[in-house]
């Protein structure tokens, strides 16, 4: 069984990718205010800065500076996908009540909604994936990948005609 370890640098960059547990939704860009809130208050909390984001229907890219000698993303990240969770659900969302099993893998037959016994709802993928900045050329690429995103998906023709995207800060 391998296991993954992730990369922690103190006041690095990383490109995030994070997933709802259901593709093919729209949560995302639907309440997209409480996604804003949820970041919003977490900077608050955990300063980082955002240097390229975007939000697809069902999933968002995003690069993040993280302060000098702070390398804790996971907390950031459990933090908004907690408060996205509980304020969609103020809103009155739910997800699909049967959620599909996983098919492939070392989780074959496991239920992504693992603890709805707890009250969980089963919004967003346990997980998340990162991807250390290693230098210029990768941060632009990845920066570049964000915006491009919508285009790729086909959403857009041009990355500016997407509106959940932080390309409009650049211009």
């Amino acid at each position: 069984m391998s296991r993954y370890r992730r990369i922690y640098v103190p006041g690095g960059r990383y490109f995030f990718t994070v997933d709802i547990a259901h593709r093919g939704q729209d949560v995302l860009v639907r309440h997209i205010e409480v996604l804003r809130h949820a970041v919003r208050m977490t900077r608050a909390e955990r300063p980082f800065e955002i240097v390229a984001m975007v939000v697809m229907p069902d999933h968002l890219h995003c690069v993040w500076t993280l302060p000098d000698g702070d390398a804790d993303f996971s907390t950031r990240w459990g933090a908004v996908k907690a408060r996205f969770s509980m304020g969609v659900r103020r809103a009155g969302f739910t997800p699909p009540p049967h959620l599909p099993k996983i098919t492939t893998g070392q989780f074959t037959g496991a239920n992504p909604g693992l603890r709805t016994h707890k009250g969980e709802l089963a919004i967003w993928q346990r997980r998340f994936w990162e991807h250390s900045i290693r230098d210029n050329a990768d941060f632009e690429n990845h920066v570049n990948y964000c915006h491009w995103n919508p285009v790729k998906h086909g959403f857009v023709e041009r990355p500016e005609d997407w509106p959940f995207s932080s390309v409009h800060r650049r211009r």
